[in-house]
């Protein structure tokens, strides 16, 4: 328990920790809550149910995009946080995004996203993953 909370005081750390885990605690609130123009809940189960997502897959992205981003916010569990985050990126990038190539759809003229911003989402849960939560992180004061 002792290694998977330990971390440093490195503050680069916390500020990508603030960075990642807010994008995906806005991101979890629209799927779980129908929060920021989101469907909530039961919207999303069906939209991810309707890309052929079995139901416990999508309940954990949900999970993980909401809890998870909670998690590092506070910098509870952050490597927990990271590993589930930076698996979910690459299931999107597999079941979604790869087919639509490199970049994202800035000026609407692909049939949808690329992946760039998975891959550096992929990055950052991959810093905190080996690195830990940084300073200012619940992981921190338990450790």
């Amino acid at each position: 328990m002792k290694r998977l909370l330990s971390t440093s005081n490195d503050v680069a750390l916390t500020i990508l920790r603030l960075v990642l885990g807010v994008v995906f605690f806005a991101h979890g609130a629209q799927k779980m809550l129908g929060w920021f123009g989101g469907y909530g809940f039961h919207g999303t189960m069906g939209f991810f149910g309707h890309l052929g997502m079995p139901a416990s897959v999508a309940f954990l992205v949900i999970c993980t995009e909401f809890f998870g981003g909670l998690g590092l916010i506070v910098g509870l569990l952050t490597r927990i946080a990271a590993l589930g985050i930076g698996v979910e990126m690459i299931g999107a990038i597999f079941m979604v995004h790869l087919p639509n190539g490199f970049f994202m759809n800035w000026a609407g003229n692909q049939k949808g996203e690329g992946f760039e911003y998975h891959l550096l989402a992929i990055a950052i849960a991959a810093t905190l993953l080996l690195r830990g939560a940084g300073k200012f992180s619940a992981d921190g004061a338990l450790s």
